[in-house]
């Protein structure tokens, strides 16, 4: 909105020219989600403390969990109103990338809040039924996958990492692909969220280098020259992710050890889903799994533990998902975040290597 109201000034104003620019303006948008992160989140805990609306005892995860019971939470209610708003004011509203990206957080935030509302309301950490919170994903997913194919000037192409000239076409199989990649992002970020800034920090991680992806495929020249895919109008994606790293980075402000706040399925499912879909529409589909290593992992141990047990009737892991494993060995749960936000910056790196091994 801003974006255009400003812009619109250049020729009046040669100086309203810089609103041109995406960088400028993924700058911009980074700061109004601070902004509004830092402001709303102090409010929210307080209103949220008041209504008591709290994360509840849990069976799932190690006992020492159940101290943090009377933590607020749903605070990924914050995540996505200084996402969404930030993305508003300064990104181009004709771009259909960025509508695609805002209707995903919506439809998977809006899953997520029901089951934190159930959650509240069964007071035993229950929330809605894991095949009805599948199948509301895949129907979400199928919907927002079936729009970008039919609906968009969309290459199917399969863009592999450190390999220019292999590049499937995937066809009418991308839709499959697509939804693959959205529903178990999600979930894979939902697995993660399981420590006071665990699962935060590698979503800034991955949406740095997002945003950083997007603006290049979106300028034919970078990409050319990097021998990436060229997307028009996905540079406008820096400037949406730039507001999820602005409102993560203030979220994080409070959901740090001790967390005053938790995200809740709310944020995780709908954020989880935010990064598969910004990776599909800047095709960078397979280094999700690179730069989002940690998700991977996370899930990965959730899937050999349950097939371990049914198989052999053994457990591979103390517990899952593995910070789980990692707190039952005795390490403190600070230790456990710190250490996966380093892995997870690694990651990143490595992800970024891929712009010129190729």
């Amino acid at each position: 909105m801003l974006y255009q109201l400003l812009y619109g000034l250049h020729e009046s104003i040669s100086a309203f020219n810089v609103f041109r620019y995406i960088t400028f303006r993924t700058f911009l948008s980074i700061m109004t989600a601070l902004f509004i992160s830092f402001v709303l989140t102090p409010y929210v805990i307080k209103k949220f403390n008041h209504w008591r609306i709290k994360s509840g005892k849990r069976e799932d995860v190690p006992e020492r969990h159940n101290s943090k019971r009377d933590t607020p939470t749903m605070g990924g209610s914050v995540i996505l109103i200084s996402t969404i708003i930030p993305t508003l004011l300064w990104a181009d509203l004709g771009n259909k990338y960025v509508w695609i990206v805002i209707v995903a957080l919506l439809l998977f935030g809006f899953i997520g809040f029901i089951d934190d509302f159930r959650k509240l309301k069964n007071q035993n950490g229950k929330g809605i039924k894991g095949n009805t919170k599948f199948l509301l994903q895949v129907v979400s997913a199928i919907v927002i996958s079936v729009y970008i194919y039919f609906g968009t000037d969309f290459n199917t192409s399969l863009s592999v990492p450190f390999f220019k000239n292999f590049t499937p076409d995937l066809g009418l199989l991308y839709i499959l692909l697509s939804v693959f990649i959205i529903v178990g992002a999600s979930n894979s970020v939902n697995l993660t969220d399981g420590l006071d800034g665990l699962a935060i920090g590698p979503v800034l991680s991955v949406c740095g280098t997002f945003m950083l992806f997007a603006y290049l495929v979106g300028h034919v020249k970078f990409a050319n020259y990097l021998q990436i895919f060229y997307v028009r109008g996905a540079g406008e994606l820096a400037i949406l992710c730039g507001a999820m790293l602005g409102a993560g980075i203030g979220f994080l402000w409070y959901n740090a050890y001790p967390a005053e706040l938790f995200m809740g399925d709310t944020g995780s499912l709908s954020l989880g889903a935010a990064l598969g879909v910004i990776a599909i529409l800047i095709k960078q589909e397979i280094l999700l799994v690179i730069t989002g290593g940690i998700f991977v992992a996370e899930t990965l141990s959730v899937i050999i533990q349950v097939l371990s047990y049914k198989w052999k009737k053994k457990r591979i892991f103390k517990m899952a998902p593995i910070h789980h494993h990692f707190e039952l060995k005795g390490w403190s749960e600070e230790k456990i975040v710190v250490r996966f936000w380093i892995i997870s910056v690694i990651l990143a790196l490595i992800a970024l290597s891929t712009l010129k091994l190729r």
